[in-house]
Formats: structure tokens, sequence, C-alpha cells
């Protein structure tokens, strides 16, 4: 994104982005927070703990890594093991309700389940110099999104596991993949974006 401020505590219609992002989840048609636990940077936790949001607000200084962040957030949960966690992007403003109730009734038979938009775009393979080598099938290609979806016991174990082995996921349900647990996709729209470049920031900013 650019910039002096990280993006999630970038203005957001006169809030930070990670405001706007908690605040679009304590909408009366999502399911109900019991709580939220934040990974930030050091010179943003006296900030953040400081947030007024109506539920329960728990934070941290962030890891080295995406996946060390999580874990250091997770760590701050109460210790309920069947309780449901999301874990989701702070710079996801616009989570869809529905997706997201589909997502949690999900875990009633599989380990794992995340959002994610089906592939509309015809997908080419390539070797090392950029030449075509095969057209893969798009209908069975997701694009990942968040919230991702475990028990938090399921959620700790991985977690640990990880740590324990050195593995790195490319996301936190990958981590539940490698393990051989059950993750369930359930689809969801493109306008669940991750804003990442200032053309994002324009294209969908607040007016």
């Amino acid at each position: 994104m650019g910039g002096d401020t990280p993006k999630q505590f970038r203005d957001w219609g006169g809030r930070p982005l990670l405001w706007a992002t908690l605040e679009a989840f304590l909408k009366p048609d999502m399911p109900p927070l019991a709580g939220i636990a934040l990974a930030v940077p050091p010179d943003r936790l006296a900030e953040v703990k400081a947030w007024s949001l109506g539920v329960p607000l728990w934070a941290t200084v962030g890891g080295a890594t995406r996946q060390a962040s999580v874990a250091a957030a997770l760590a701050l949960l109460e210790d309920q093991p069947e309780a449901p966690v999301l874990i989701h992007d702070a710079v996801r403003p616009f989570p869809p309700s529905a997706p997201i109730q589909q997502a949690l009734e999900a875990l009633r038979h599989c380990d794992g389940a995340l959002l994610a938009e089906p592939s509309t775009d015809t997908l080419k393979r390539v070797d090392g110099e950029g030449r075509v080598v095969g057209t893969e099938p798009r209908e069975a290609i997701f694009r990942a999104q968040t919230p991702q979806i475990a028990l938090l016991s399921t959620w700790r174990k991985a977690f640990d596991w990880a740590e324990a082995t050195g593995f790195q996921g490319t996301d936190d349900v990958s981590i539940l993949e490698a393990q051989g647990l059950q993750v369930r996709v359930v689809s969801a729209p493109s306008s669940n974006v991750k804003l990442t470049t200032p053309e994002d920031w324009t294209r969908y900013g607040p007016l």
C-alpha cells in the first residue's frame, strides 16, 4: 500500500480501517461475537486497547509472521475449547453475513471452514520460462478469503503443531490441511475484498 501508516490503521471514513472491519462484524445480521482478539504493531498496542466496541477486546503485539501473530492472538482467548473462532484479515472491511453463517454451520461436519471465491478466470500452468504447459480446469479452483473458522481447540492444536514442526502455512486453514483435517469451502462474493494496493483503496474506499 505504501506510506508511513500501516494500511490497517489508515483513515477509513473517519476511523482506522481495522476499526471499520471490526464494526462490520458487529452489525445485527452477523453472528454475535463473544470477544475480539487482535495482534498489532507494538506502537499501536495502547491505542487499540483503548478502543470500545461493545464486546470484550484483547490485544497483543504481533509476531514476525502472520502465523505468529495469529498464534499470539489465539493465546489471548478464554479457554473455551468448543467455541468457534473466526480468523479474519484486518483489511477486509466487507465480510458477508450469509456465507459466514454457512461456514459456522459447516463446522458440524468438518474440522474447519473458509470463505472463498470461485475462480472465473481461465487458469494457465507455466514453466520457469513463462511458457504455458497446460490449462487447468477452473471448476475446482477457489481464491481463499477470510474469515477462516475452526473450534478454538482445533486452532490451538494446529498452531502448536506448526510451531513444533516448523511448518509455515500460506493461510490459516493450510495448517489444518497439512495435518489431514477436513476443511470445507463456502462460496463467497468478490465484494469480500482484501485491500492491498492504492488502486483498491481508491476503488472501494468510503466516499
